[in-house]
């Protein structure tokens, strides 16, 4: 079969402004499978530019596949802009088969196949075994039903088969990096780069995050494969920075480890960044070292909100005593920290903000990330958050760096200034700007200062956007008046599709 991967151009402030691309590692992971098994595949990326809407289209119609897989590397908020450009794509080739991917259509498959006929199935989960052997399955003319982890209708109603197994061996799938050209890619100011994953889940139970469900539980690639193709990828194609997909890669000590020491017995000068929790940095304080001669540069530590009431509220399982450590470690071990902080909790108050700010400049990290609570349906959250009035119904913003949910005793413009202001203040403070003048590393240096050209288009794109574009207003509907029922991943395959039919009379 000839087969297309899109990558649709995302909406996201953070994929517009750095005019730089990484590329799709899911869509990638998916291809190298389906090329082993025989098949002729193609990646349109449409990020670069980004693309017209119009434009990939024309692209998708002139290649004439059998099979368009699309897939979510932007969550509910690529879902308006795959939804219209299959429905385009469908229209001009009617004999192609539409195929979805990702964590929004996991979660969502009864919705789409209700209201998308362009859509023929969907692929639930983890993708690499589940896509070859739907193609294998549509290449051979055979039924789809006895392939777990798909939704597809049979006899015109949604139909879900049983969750796929989870995969094991995480190394029996390669990824197929020969679909994209990696001089086109590049992040960490201009450094060629692909993004990479060392484990999928996490063993913590975080109420606002769907890792746990999604992939169920937290597994690890070979150590020692992993450092031989992050080598392979930087002496034959020049990939210098490498981000880590995981939510967790650190989360096993021993491979961890064992990780961190391969790559540093291949002997190149590569860029690592990526996210941990702080309780692995503290814990791995006597092995950092390791981390510096791996290569990594910058960790984002999860730590979504600075107050212990929130933190107990959302089940991090951590402490502001671990963060503030975790920071001090990585600081001292010549390793930038960026910190993650989330607003927008139905309780703010300006005395909640300002604590916030106080915390956050006590914590002394190097970068800082604010975003918005955003409650998405695979997650425990989404059932705290269920009767919350939505203010910004347009689904291509709940992005995490728009406001989404209306705040009881804070109106949307207020809760927007003090999430620019307390970012403003924590990255111009004298002691950040010290850092950002002169630091004694020119690597960490370089990664800085970039950070802060970057973020400042940022900023200024946002306000904006909030000003001048963005439109929030609340009619009374509430999260799951928008987005229905939670649904988690074990229970998929069990629940009957009588209520979609109820939903569509």
């Amino acid at each position: 079969m000839r087969i297309l991967l899109v990558n649709i151009p995302h909406p996201a402030i953070g994929s517009r402004i750095p005019r730089e691309q990484l590329p799709p590692l899911g869509l990638l992971a998916a291809g190298g499978p389906l090329i082993d098994d025989g098949h002729t595949v193609e990646l349109i990326d449409g990020e670069f530019g980004p693309m017209p809407l119009s434009e990939l289209v024309a692209q998708i119609v002139a290649r004439a596949p059998d099979a368009i897989l699309f897939g979510h590397s932007g969550s509910s908020s690529a879902q308006p802009i795959i939804r219209h450009v299959a429905a385009r794509a469908a229209a001009a080739l009617p004999r192609a088969t539409i195929v979805y991917g990702g964590v929004h259509p996991t979660y969502f498959w009864r919705e789409i196949l209700r209201d998308e006929p362009h859509v023929h199935a969907i692929v639930r989960g983890e993708g690499e075994e589940t896509a070859r052997r739907l193609m294998r399955a549509i290449a051979d003319g055979q039924p789809l039903d006895t392939i777990p982890g798909i939704a597809f209708r049979r006899d015109g109603v949604p139909f879900g088969t049983p969750p796929a197994p989870v995969i094991t061996d995480l190394d029996a799938y390669r990824v197929g990096w020969e679909l994209i050209d990696h001089r086109r890619y590049s992040y960490w100011g201009g450094k060629r780069a692909v993004v990479i994953q060392f484990s999928r889940g996490c063993p913590h139970l975080c109420n606002y995050c769907g890792q746990r469900g999604f992939w169920t539980r937290w597994r690890h690639r070979d150590p020692v494969l992993l450092a031989k193709e992050i080598a392979r990828l930087h002496r034959d194609h020049g990939v210098e920075v490498f981000n880590f997909a995981d939510e967790n890669p650190s989360a096993g000590r021993k491979p961890w480890r064992a990780f961190l020491e391969a790559l540093i017995g291949e002997q190149v000068s590569v860029t690592l960044v990526g996210s941990t929790r702080a309780d692995d940095i503290v814990r791995d304080a006597d092995i950092l070292h390791l981390y510096k001669q791996a290569g990594f540069e910058r960790f984002l530590l999860g730590m979504e909100n600075t107050d212990e009431a929130t933190l107990k509220l959302i089940r991090k399982g951590g402490s502001t005593t671990a963060d503030r450590e975790a920071i001090r470690l990585l600081r001292r071990h010549g390793i930038l920290s960026m910190a993650t902080w989330v607003a927008g909790f139905d309780d703010e108050t300006n005395a909640s903000m300002w604590r916030g700010l106080r915390q956050i400049i006590s914590y002394d990290p190097d970068q800082i990330q604010a975003l918005y609570v955003t409650p998405h349906r695979w997650t425990p959250f989404y059932r705290i958050a269920r009767d919350r009035p939505v203010i910004q119904p347009d689904a291509t913003k709940w992005d995490y760096k728009h406001p989404v949910l209306g705040v009881a005793g804070m109106a949307p413009w207020r809760l927007f200034l003090w999430v620019k202001a307390i970012e403003a203040i924590a990255q111009l403070r004298p002691r950040a700007l010290l850092r950002w003048a002169w630091h004694p590393d020119p690597k960490i240096r370089h990664a800085i200062r970039w950070y802060y050209r970057m973020g400042r288009r940022v900023w200024l794109h946002e306000m904006i956007g909030f000003l001048f574009r963005d439109r929030y207003r609340a009619d009374g509907r509430t999260v799951a008046d928008h987005f229905g029922d939670t649904q988690d991943h074990e229970e998929e395959a069990s629940k009957p599709a009588r209520r979609v039919r109820r939903a569509a009379a």
